[in-house]
């Protein structure tokens, strides 16, 4: 049986929410390192205590952003329609278009945290480390589902390629990205 939320934690948890979605904001517009915690808590409209409350430190905000969108990111790919393994994995780097060409694209969330935490042994960084992996897993899976003679090279590539036109489409024209999408799958998914 589903607890009922009383008020006081449903506000308690609103408090939070607008933490997260003010610090996601920010973090994605501006960079983690340039907004501050006092900004955060006067842009979500909450008390420092409850910020602290939620979260001990900066870091732990920015790992509960991280981690949320993962999480957003790994349920997008799960709600994609099932279809054939070549089909899917269109399917997954077509995500990166409709990401880029929908305005305000900043970068990968991703990459540009790592940028900011360079340290390997980060929480932050672990994170991040872990939301590659399973986007690798998931290529390579689908890769060998499909045929493909070195699936976890092929993997690679599909990652690196990920990682250059999700940060091209900052760059330079995010326009250009749903071709190069497609060119991409092209070659790299030419069986032997």
């Amino acid at each position: 049986m589903k607890k009922a939320m009383s008020p006081t934690n449903s506000k308690a948890s609103a408090a939070r929410r607008r933490l997260l979605d003010t610090a996601t904001s920010l973090f994605y517009t501006e960079g983690i390192r340039a907004v501050g915690i006092d900004r955060i808590i006067a842009e979500a409209g909450v008390a420092k205590a409850t910020f602290y409350n939620y979260f001990p430190s900066k870091d732990d905000l920015v790992l509960a952003y991280i981690e949320e969108q993962d999480r957003l990111g790994r349920a997008a790919v799960a709600a994609l329609p099932k279809q054939p393994p070549r089909d899917r994995i269109a399917a997954i780097m077509g995500r990166i278009s409709e990401a880029v060409v929908a305005g305000g694209w900043r970068g990968c969330p991703f990459l540009n945290a790592a940028a900011e935490y360079p340290a390997p042994k980060s929480p932050v960084r672990q994170a991040i480390e872990a939301r590659r992996a399973w986007y690798y897993g998931v290529l390579r899976d689908l890769l060998q589902a499909d045929g493909d003679p070195t699936p976890s090279v092929t993997a690679s590539l599909l990652v690196a390629v990920s990682d250059g036109l999700l940060e091209a489409a900052y760059l330079d024209d995010p326009a250009a990205v749903p071709a190069l999408v497609g060119e991409a799958l092209d070659r790299l998914l030419v069986r032997l």
